[in-house]
C-alpha cells in the first residue's frame, strides 16, 4: 500500500471514529433526556407483595352467617296430586317436611379498630340470625359479632366483636396518589370459601357508578370472586382505599372487572354507623336534573352543559335559603358542580346542620345563597311523597308537536292532575322533538321560557319571545304526577 493510500485510509478510519463517538454521545444524551422525562414519583413494579400481605393479613377476617329458612323450599306443585312421582318430588321439596332449616353464607371483612370494630358489606350479613368471625390463621375463630349498623345505599355494614388489642388497618385517601388509574392495589378476602387469599392488580378506572345514589367505585383487575365481598382493597402503603363489593361477570367468576366502594365514601359512613348506628346525611331539599346540551341555548348566562338544574323546591332548607325552581346550582360549599351526581355526593357527605354557601344562576344573574342542611333520612320522604305515572294518550300534532289544553275538570279526572296550574298536554306527535324527549300525554307545562303559562296564548307568546331573542329552543318546566323536570324543545 502506498503512503498516499495509507493516509487516505487512516483519514477514513478517523472520520468513522468521530461519527461513532458522536452517535454514542447522542444516544447517551437521548437516554438521559428520557430518564429525566420519566415521572420521579412513578410507582415501581413491586418485586413481591409478600411484605405487604404479611403486614395487613392479621386485620382481615372471614365472615360466616347463618339464616333460618322456612320449610318447603323445594319445587312446589310440579306434579298433579295422585301422580306416581308425587312421593319422589315431596322428598325433593324437603326431606324433613315443613321443618325450618339453616342456610349459611360466607364473606370477608376487616378490622378498623383495636377494640373490635369490623367493616364488611351489608349484603354479606343482611337478614342473618348469627354472624361469626374467623381471624387470620393462628387467631380466634367462631367469634360471635354484633351488628352495629348498616347502610344499604353504599352496601356497608359495621360489626363489633368483644375482643381487645386486635391488629387493625386504617383507611387511606382513595383520591390521592396510590389509588390512581394504573397504580398497584391488592385485594384480600375469602373467595369461594377457600380461606384467606390474596390477589393483586391495578386500578383500572375511577368514579364508576353502578346503581346507587352515592356510588363511587374503584374498578380493578385484581381477582375478586364470591366470598371476597366486604374485604379490603389495599394500596401499596397498606391503607384501605376500597371495600370489594361487586364483579362484572357472565359466569359468576372473576374476569378482571371488579368494583370496590372507595374509601372516600366508606370512611364517613363507617364513622356515622359507629357513632349513631345509622347514617345521617346532609339534605338540601330540592329536586334536580342534569343540564343537557340542548338546554344551554335556552338558559341565560350559561355557555356549557354543567351544574344541577333545580326542578322543585318544597318546604325545607333550600326554600328557607331563597332557592326557587329554575335555579342552576353551579357551586356548593366552594366546589364547582359538574352534574347532579356530584352535587348529591357532596351534600350527602356534608354534616347535618352545616351552614353552606352556594352559587346559583337565575335568569342570567349570579346569586349567592346560604343554606343550613337538613337530614335526608328523616326529611326526604315527607317532602317528596311517592307519585304515580300519568296515562298515555293517542298521538297527534299541534304546537311544537303537542296538543295543549287549559285545565278542565274532565282532564283533571282523566290524568289525575289534582290542584295544579298550567297547560295539559293531551296528544304528542310521534315524530316531534317533544316525543324524543320522553314527554307524554298527561304531562303538565307549568312554565315556558321561565314564565308561568296557563293558556295556549301564554305558551305561544313565550315561543315568539324566544324566537325574537334569537334562541333555537325554549325551556319548559313540566310536571308528571307531581314530579317536575325541565326539557328544552326546538322552536325552529
Amino acid at each position: 500500500m502506498t503512503s498516499q493510500a495509507l493516509a487516505v485510509q487512516t483519514a477514513e478510519y478517523q472520520r468513522r471514529g468521530m461519527l461513532m463517538t458522536m452517535m454514542t454521545a447522542a444516544a447517551m444524551a437521548t437516554a438521559l433526556l428520557l430518564s429525566q422525562a420519566s415521572p420521579s414519583n412513578a410507582q415501581a413494579r413491586p418485586v413481591t407483595f409478600a411484605d405487604l400481605a404479611e403486614q395487613v393479613s392479621p386485620s382481615v377476617v372471614n365472615i360466616t352467617t347463618s339464616t333460618t329458612i322456612a320449610g318447603k323450599t323445594g319445587p312446589q306443585g310440579v306434579v298433579p296430586e295422585g301422580s306416581p312421582f308425587e312421593d319422589f318430588f315431596k322428598d325433593l321439596q324437603d326431606p324433613e317436611g315443613d321443618a325450618p332449616r339453616k342456610s349459611e353464607a360466607l364473606g370477608s371483612g376487616f378490622v378498623v379498630s383495636a377494640d373490635g370494630y369490623i367493616v364488611t358489606n351489608n349484603h354479606v350479613i343482611e337478614g342473618a340470625d348469627e354472624i361469626l368471625i374467623e381471624f387470620f390463621p393462628g387467631g380466634e375463630a367462631g367469634v360471635p359479632a354484633t351488628l352495629i349498623g348498616t347502610d344499604k345505599n353504599t352496601d356497608i355494614a359495621v360489626l363489633k366483636v368483644d375482643l381487645e388489642d386486635l391488629p387493625f388497618v386504617s383507611f387511606g385517601d382513595s383520591n390521592a396518589p396510590g389509588a390512581r388509574v394504573g397504580d398497584w392495589v391488592m385485594a384480600m378476602g375469602n373467595p369461594l370459601g377457600q380461606g384467606f387469599s390474596v390477589s393483586a392488580g391495578i386500578v383500572s378506572a375511577r368514579n364508576r357508578a353502578l346503581s346507587g345514589t352515592y356510588d363511587d367505585y374503584i374498578q380493578t383487575d385484581a381477582a375478586i370472586n364470591r366470598g371476597n365481598s366486604g374485604g379490603p382493597l389495599f394500596n401499596m402503603d397498606g391503607d384501605v382505599v376500597g371495600v370489594n363489593t361487586a364483579i362484572l361477570s357472565p359466569n359468576g367468576g372473576s374476569i378482571g372487572i371488579g368494583f370496590a366502594m372507595s374509601s372516600a365514601v366508606v370512611e364517613s359512613v363507617v364513622d356515622q354507623l359507629k357513632e349513631f348506628g345509622e347514617t345521617r346525611r346532609g339534605w338540601l331539599g330540592v329536586r334536580i336534573q342534569d343540564v343537557t346540551p340542548d338546554m344551554v341555548d335556552a338558559i341565560d348566562g350559561l355557555d356549557m352543559a354543567k351544574g344541577a338544574l333545580v326542578t322543585d323546591v318544597p318546604t325545607g332548607p333550600a326554600e328557607d335559603a331563597g332557592m326557587v325552581a329554575g335555579d342552576l346550582i353551579t357551586s356548593f360549599d366552594g366546589i364547582d358542580i359538574k352534574d347532579t351526581r356530584e352535587l348529591v355526593k357532596i351534600v350527602g357527605n356534608s354534616p347535618v346542620g352545616k351552614e353552606v354557601p352556594m352559587i346559583v344562576l337565575r335568569n342570567g344573574e349570579v346569586i349567592d345563597l346560604t343554606v343550613v342542611l337538613g337530614r335526608r333520612e328523616t326529611s326526604e320522604a315527607v317532602a317528596f311523597p311517592a307519585s304515580t305515572e300519568a296515562p298515555a294518550a293517542p298521538e297527534s300534532e299541534n304546537l311544537l308537536g303537542m296538543s295543549l289544553s287549559e285545565i278542565t275538570p274532565d282532564l283533571t279526572e282523566q290524568f289525575g292532575l289534582g290542584d295544579v296550574i298550567g297547560l295539559v298536554i293531551t296528544d304528542i306527535a310521534a315524530d316531534s322533538d317533544a316525543a324524543t324527549k320522553g314527554i307524554i300525554a298527561g304531562d303538565l307545562i307549568v312554565e315556558a321560557g321561565r314564565q308561568s303559562v296557563t293558556t295556549v296564548a301564554d305558551f305561544e307568546a313565550q315561543i315568539e319571545a324566544a324566537r325574537e331573542a334569537g334562541r333555537k329552543s325554549i325551556l319548559l318546566l313540566l310536571r308528571r304526577g307531581g314530579d317536575p323536570r325541565f326539557e328544552a324543545l326546538l322552536i325552529d
